[in-house]
């Protein structure tokens, strides 16, 4: 399918909460999954309409309700309507280019992530875009496409015995931003082997691509820095100030998640040093060979010079020059000519300027 995208330039004018799709349409078709749960037991189904959202089971103290893809505006409207959701949370929603972070309304908690995909084969670090809300007693979800990226947490609400069916919607709101935060050490990893190879290309017999590998690195890391410093920003700020929202119990795990947000970001600044050190010893080198080139073809010229001087002054046109008579002239000229460069040649080669 050929993706379209929306630029933000299409909305210009228009009032704000306007719901216009602005980014890729990643997915053909918008699709949702709900999932209510509790102590007591466990469902999960397909919603295929916004028909289907006035039949959530209200009964649950849980509900989830996952939304791939978010480029239809009248769905989008019909989720707003049921849950309550101000049209600038809506808005913010579509667009999809938005910066991590979080907004405090009255009943809920509107948080803004991204996500990198790591499954599909590419130079470039893919982003999605996701969007959750936190209510009271419901958690909404909202990704450009299917990722598997919340499957782990799947797994967990599958299993009888698991902590997550008998805690809260702040908890499983928890458990989804540390699937989130985790993903980014796979990222940290295919960075940091991406590095490796490059640093023993360098250090070895660097290819032509090398500076264009580097480059492409070095933007891909600054890509990511762009993410995880607001990333730890929305962390930080629930764990310190949306305790209406967060129990006592689940903050205490949020902290958790803003620790591995610092350790995410030091790992990021080290690998960010290394590559600005290799573009260095890589420039270095370069210009360390062509010093080098440079200094042989000169040393060669030098080498050559008198040879070149000797045959400028016998091809003079006078009447009288010595050997012009003689008839070894040519071979002593040529004599001369050998025995100076050899002499040069040895007295550069001693001083290991040809090494």
């Amino acid at each position: 399918m050929a993706r379209i995208k929306k630029r933000r330039s299409q909305k210009s004018g228009l009032p704000p909460g306007t719901l216009v799709h602005i980014g890729e349409v990643k997915t053909p078709s918008t699709t949702m999954v709900l999932t209510c749960f509790g102590p007591d037991g466990l469902i999960e189904r397909e919603l295929t309409g916004s028909a289907d959202l006035d039949t959530i089971d209200e009964s649950y103290p849980v509900r989830w309700l996952n939304i791939y893809g978010v480029h239809d505006s009248e769905l989008m409207a019909a989720v707003g309507r049921r849950f309550g959701l101000h049209p600038l949370v809506l808005e913010d929603i579509l667009n999809t280019d938005q910066r991590p972070k979080v907004d405090a309304y009255d009943d809920y908690l509107f948080i803004v992530g991204q996500i990198y995909d790591v499954a599909r084969q590419r130079d470039d670090l893919a982003t999605d875009q996701i969007s959750l809300i936190v209510g009271n007693g419901f958690v909404l979800t909202f990704q450009e496409r299917r990722s598997g990226t919340f499957e782990p947490v799947r797994q967990r609400l599958r299993a009888e015995k698991s902590p997550l069916r008998r805690l809260g919607a702040d908890y499983l709101a928890y458990a989804l931003l540390d699937t989130i935060v985790d993903a980014y050490f796979s990222i940290i990893e295919r960075l940091g082997d991406k590095c490796e190879a490059l640093e023993e290309e360098i250090l070895g017999k660097p290819k032509r691509d090398a500076l264009q590998k580097a480059h492409q690195l070095k933007r891909e890391l600054s890509l990511l820095r762009r993410t995880l410093w607001p990333m730890r920003e929305v962390i930080g700020s629930l764990q310190r100030s949306q305790s209406q929202f967060f129990r006592d119990e689940t903050r205490l795990y949020l902290r958790d998640i803003y620790d591995h947000t610092v350790h995410l970001l030091e790992q990021l600044e080290d690998l960010r040093d290394l590559l600005t050190g290799l573009l260095d010893i890589y420039l270095n080198s370069v210009s360390n060979r062509v010093n080098l080139e440079v200094r042989t073809l000169t040393l060669l010229t030098t080498v050559f010079m008198p040879a070149a001087l000797v045959a400028g002054i016998f091809g003079m046109n006078f009447r009288s020059m010595p050997w012009l008579e003689s008839p070894d002239g040519f071979w002593s000229a040529l004599a001369l000519m050998g025995s100076v460069a050899v002499a040069l040649f040895a007295i550069f080669w001693s001083r290991r300027l040809f090494r």
